[in-house]
């Protein structure tokens, strides 16, 4: 994908501090009424993310199974060099 297919266009912030969120943007990420959506400040620059509350759970799970199984290698790499050592 390129830069371009992530940008939906712009909005702005009413007094309230609501935003509207694109139509396309909201058909092409599944975003329904009633949905919960995390708000987040960038860790860098000066930014927000929003994200699906779903969507961001299925990445930390995705993301701690395949810790778990780098884990479960260094583990097993270790064991054998301790093995030829020994």
């Amino acid at each position: 994908m390129k830069c371009h297919d992530y940008f939906y266009g712009s909005v702005t912030v009413g007094e309230r501090g609501q935003i509207v969120i694109p139509a396309e943007a909201r058909a092409e990420l599944n975003i329904q009424a009633g949905d919960k959506l995390l708000v987040m400040r960038h860790p860098i620059y000066e930014g927000l993310m929003v994200s699906k509350i779903d969507a961001v759970s299925d990445f930390v799970e995705e993301f701690r199974q395949s810790l778990d199984r780098m884990i479960e290698q260094v583990e097993k790499a270790e064991k054998e060099s301790e093995e030829k050592a020994g």
